[in-house]
């Protein structure tokens, strides 16, 4: 299986109008910010997995409402596509919510961190392979720009930690004070997508 891409120069303006690009940069901050945890220690490790929690909770935030949406209406056997994202999701949440509540300099966190790191990678390469792919062939340029301006609306909105059994818009209205961040997500990212 390939790598996760890495980001070129470029790709920021690159991803202002295409959604792939966007997203395909973003792994590849993930993967960077996996690196800067492994990396360091003490506080540095503490601040490095934060922002590393809140990138994976966005991206994750916004695949949920724009790409999966997406490939369930326009690819074929999209619903499983769309369900397959989603179990590797759940998984990845309830690993990310035990890393979490743990101590980073626990010598239990940096295996259970790799571990982590290879189902976020897996994770991706399918994301890349049977959404992506597919989002690249059949949206056109303006369906991609739109797409792109909702992640970034759903990027101003999404929640600073990942909540396990949190990968629909139904499940996230059980959650309380981030219900009503994910609702306002929705909301910015209908208005992104021109759905008012």
């Amino acid at each position: 299986m390939s790598e996760l891409h890495t980001p070129h120069a470029g790709d920021d303006h690159a991803s202002d109008a295409d959604v792939v690009a966007l997203l395909i940069r973003q792994h590849g901050d993930i993967r960077n910010l996996f690196d800067e945890v492994e990396a360091s220690t003490g506080a540095e490790r503490r601040d490095a997995f934060r922002r590393l929690v809140r990138l994976l909770a966005v991206h994750e935030t916004a695949e949920e409402e724009v790409v999966h949406p997406f490939a369930r209406r326009s690819l074929a056997g999209g619903e499983q596509v769309v369900k397959d994202r989603l179990a590797e999701e759940k998984a990845a949440k309830e690993t990310l919510s035990a890393l979490d509540d743990a101590d980073t300099d626990d010598p239990k966190f940096l295996p259970q961190l790799l571990a982590l790191r290879r189902d976020v990678q897996e994770h991706a390469r399918a994301e890349e392979r049977y959404e992506f792919s597919h989002i690249r062939r059949s949206a056109d340029a303006a369906k991609s720009a739109s797409m792109a301006r909702a992640v970034k609306a759903a990027e101003a909105m999404a929640p600073t930690r990942p909540h396990p059994g949190v990968e629909s818009g139904a499940a996230n209205m059980a959650l309380g004070p981030v219900a009503a961040l994910m609702d306002r997500t929705k909301d910015a990212v209908r208005r992104a997508m021109g759905k008012d």
